[in-house]
């Protein structure tokens, strides 16, 4: 049911019925290591390619998350997410081991949150349970996006680290007691002509903030009738961007959270924090959801990030235009 120019209240309740997590080495040593299913012991993981490593990293995941909900890929009805890669490689290729309808996505860093929607749309209609996942991949994100890493070029001290690591959500209509997805915002495209690629969380703070402002007062909500509100990975630049931006419309979000800016421990050389497709996906599914479960947390404003440009645009003289979705996950 539409609220909003863009906001809908979902009609039947989609239940996230199980998730996975799995991490790079180096985020394993982050602060979120002890919540985490899996570390893989060198970003290569016995690969010939980092690109392969992140196949096989989505590939255990969906299994994984399928094996948690005790459920084979005959059980599913289609399986929906993507990465950063050029035509979404780790995701198709890891989707073609599954004998399941697929549809990948794209929307950068803010695609988990978009195939959340997209996938509370499937089983709004009908489909029974489907996976929502993500990933990225330090190694391939810098190949595509900066610099080959053998240069070792220096980052820039606004820069991110782009997260090796994914997380997988089994979403479904069966009614449990866990965290279920109430109502969501398709963003829109927002570009305040950031050309800077080394500053993520500037480029994306005002996506966020236009969607998040147009998500409380299509609800007719406030900050405070959410227990969090997570952005994806702003960064702590980033998000202290957003927070003076919804400071400046009489939004005080004093309980704003972020992914990538938590990802990492202080004492780890990540600069402003985690970013990449796989950082809010990893962070919610390991961090944010078992807070739900457990009730220590009962309604979230979920609003993943993403800067929408490609490795030739910024050479090309473009500026970086961004977009945020927010989803509203609850428990009873």
């Amino acid at each position: 049911m539409r609220v909003g120019e863009s906001t809908y209240v979902v009609q039947k309740k989609v239940y996230m019925e199980a998730v996975a997590t799995i991490a790079g080495s180096y985020e394993g040593k982050g602060s979120l290591h002890q919540y985490i299913d899996s570390i893989i012991e060198d970003d290569m993981w016995g690969c010939k390619t980092h690109e392969m490593a992140e196949i096989k990293m989505q590939k255990t995941n969906i299994q994984h998350c399928l094996d948690k909900a005790a459920i084979t890929q005959h059980d599913l009805d289609c399986i929906v997410g993507g990465d950063l890669i050029n035509q979404i490689v780790p995701t198709s290729f890891s989707a073609r081991e599954f004998e399941v309808p697929f549809m990948g996505l794209y929307n950068a860093c803010a695609t988990f949150g978009e195939s959340l929607i997209v996938a509370s749309n499937l089983i709004n209609n009908d489909m029974n349970k489907v996976i929502a996942i993500t990933s990225s991949h330090f190694a391939t994100a810098e190949r595509q996006y900066r610099y080959p890493l053998e240069l070792g070029t220096q980052p820039t001290p606004v820069s991110q680290m782009t997260v090796t690591g994914s997380g997988c959500v089994l979403l479904t209509d069966k009614p449990c007691d866990k965290p279920y997805i109430s109502q969501y915002t398709v963003g829109k495209i927002v570009d305040l002509k950031c050309s800077d690629v080394n500053n993520m969380g500037a480029a994306m703070a005002p996506a966020a903030f236009d969607t998040i402002n147009a998500h409380l007062q299509a609800t007719d909500t406030t900050p405070k009738d959410y227990d969090m509100i997570i952005t994806g990975d702003l960064g702590r630049f980033g998000r202290e961007t957003l927070h003076y931006l919804l400071s400046q419309e009489g939004i005080e979000a004093d309980n704003l959270n972020d992914c990538g800016s938590i990802v990492y421990s202080k004492d780890q050389k990540a600069g402003q924090g985690g970013s990449g497709a796989g950082c809010c996906s990893l962070v919610f599914c390991s961090y944010f959801y078992p807070m739900l479960c457990s009730r220590q947390l009962r309604k979230i404003l979920f609003v993943p990030t993403g800067a929408l440009l490609s490795k030739d645009s910024p050479l090309q003289g473009e500026s970086i235009p961004a977009i945020a979705h927010a989803v509203t996950i609850q428990i009873d």
